[in-house]
């Protein structure tokens, strides 16, 4: 029965033909919604299978919004610099020194732990015009106070060495997770494809506590691990080829080995180890020059080696791996990560002398970084963080070699350029800086802010993994501190 057809009965509906055909309104509605529902654009809308094999590299990508910053160095102090004895002074913990505190505190050590208030023996005055308070033990960062963000309450929560750092640098404490420079090179690649995206400076005393793993790509592909980049020569072993393979006969080796690694990998696709293994073997062989050029500081001034402080051995080392920090992301390295040695901060017991010791080391090449930056124009686009993994209690532990049990529920961290705000304190801990209790910085509030300077979204920087999207936040709450922003 067709309404359009002569011979139809003029009594027959719209709904009558419908009904006729097995149609019906509700199929109808239904299939509008199921069209509406899975419009494109629609946040809400069903997730399309992948139909072509994802391709991962290095290329430089533009993000998805307004940048700041372009590439990020990061000095890492792990073992938890003591915030109370240079960063956040408390004029109560000085005046309450020797008494017992009655409080709820959480020990790390409770075998070595005690109740009496330790007040800084150390003195701290105010800087530059933006008048920030910082200890004695840093004349040269106060140079620099009005280029720095000091952020007072960061906070992990999480009390152990190991799991403040995973909080901290992948944003999890579960092993295993993506470090923060790897989701850089995985968003954004890298600038130069001479270098790698993402290089490691490590300390001549060893590796930070959980070693390779503050480097890993973790459940990212392997091409956006860290590249180790010694603290002594050779650098990066095995970088120049042997006298007899120089030249000619190199470039055709090299050139047989990439026609077999390709025919390899296209019987092998979607295998991630082995494509990052090909494109590893390709910038090695374009690092033989890029490299040994980026890191021979040997060509810089005489005055920028004595403003890093090569002429010290104090700081000598420590000074030439900030130097080179600064000319890896000169040359495109989109980010650099800096290492203290093990424990080197952890100052359970001689904090009086072990912390003097250890600010000599770094503060004067920390403070010359963010100034060379600056006089070359990159400040505003490198972003810098100095910190560590904690800070420390404000009581005594181990009374006859005076030290700080860990603190990770308060603690300090300094930022510069980027996009951060410069001359800027922000947030406070509580009178005896035991917890952060003012403007708090969470690792999840830290991941979201430094994202979001990149031109990055923290709730859509996302990775497919078999059980689910993978992130960097992954469904913390997090939010984007503005008043660390410029």
């Amino acid at each position: 029965m067709d309404p359009f057809d002569p011979t139809t009965p003029a009594g027959c509906t719209r709904r009558h033909f419908l009904a006729s055909r097995g149609i019906g309104i509700g199929s109808l509605a239904l299939a509008w919604l199921l069209h509406h529902e899975a419009r494109p654009g629609r946040a809400d809308a069903p997730v399309k299978p992948t139909l072509e094999k994802p391709v991962y590299d290095l290329k430089p990508k533009a993000p998805p919004h307004p940048a700041r910053a372009r590439a990020m160095i990061q000095l890492f102090m792990q073992g938890g610099p003591s915030h109370l004895d240079l960063f956040d002074p408390k004029p109560e913990l000085s005046r309450s020194d020797g008494r017992t505190f009655t409080g709820d505190i959480k020990f790390d050590n409770a075998g070595e732990a005690s109740s009496k208030l330790f007040g800084s023996p150390w003195k701290f005055r105010r800087h530059g015009e933006c008048g920030m308070e910082l200890s004695e033990l840093l004349p040269h960062l106060g140079e620099v106070a009005d280029l720095i963000t000091l952020v007072r309450s960061m906070q992990t929560g999480v009390n152990n060495h190991g799991q403040s750092i995973s909080a901290l640098g992948t944003g999890r404490i579960a092993p295993g997770r993506p470090v923060v420079g790897s989701w850089l090179g995985y968003a954004l690649g890298s600038e130069s494809q001479d270098l790698p995206a993402y290089c490691v400076l490590t300390d001549p005393g060893g590796l930070p506590v959980l070693g390779v793993d503050n480097w890993q790509a973790g459940w990212l592909p392997s091409l956006y691990q860290g590249t180790v980049v010694r603290p002594k020569e050779p650098r990066i072993p095995n970088l120049d080829p042997p006298p007899h393979l120089r030249g000619r006969p190199q470039e055709r080796l090299l050139g047989y080995l990439d026609r077999l690694n390709r025919d390899h990998l296209a019987e092998h696709p979607g295998e991630h180890d082995l494509a990052a293994r090909v494109a590893t073997f390709e910038l090695a062989a374009r690092m033989q020059t890029a490299a040994g050029e980026a890191l021979d500081i040997a060509r810089e001034s005489p005055a920028t080696r004595r403003m890093y402080g090569l002429d010290d051995p104090e700081t000598r080392e420590f000074g030439g791996r900030c130097l080179i920090a600064r000319r890896l992301v000169e040359r495109g390295v989109r980010f650099v990560q800096v290492c203290t040695g093990n424990q080197d901060w952890d100052h359970h017991g001689g904090i009086v002398k072990g912390l003097p010791r250890m600010c000599r080391r770094v503060d004067r090449p920390s403070a010359a970084l963010v100034k060379d930056l600056h006089q070359r124009g990159l400040l505003d686009s490198t972003a810098v963080f100095w910190g560590g993994e904690m800070g420390r209690l404000p009581m005594i532990q181990n009374e006859k070699n005076i030290g700080r049990d860990h603190n990770t529920y308060g603690f300090s961290a300094w930022f510069a350029g980027g996009g951060f705000r410069a001359g800027h304190v922000h947030g406070a801990t509580d009178e005896l800086g035991h917890r952060a209790v003012e403007d708090i910085v969470t690792h999840a509030d830290y991941h979201a802010t430094l994202l979001h300077l990149f031109g990055l979204d923290h709730t859509k920087l996302t990775f497919r993994r078999p059980d689910g999207e993978g992130s960097l936040v992954d469904g913390q709450p997090a939010r984007i501190v503005r008043g660390l922003l410029a």
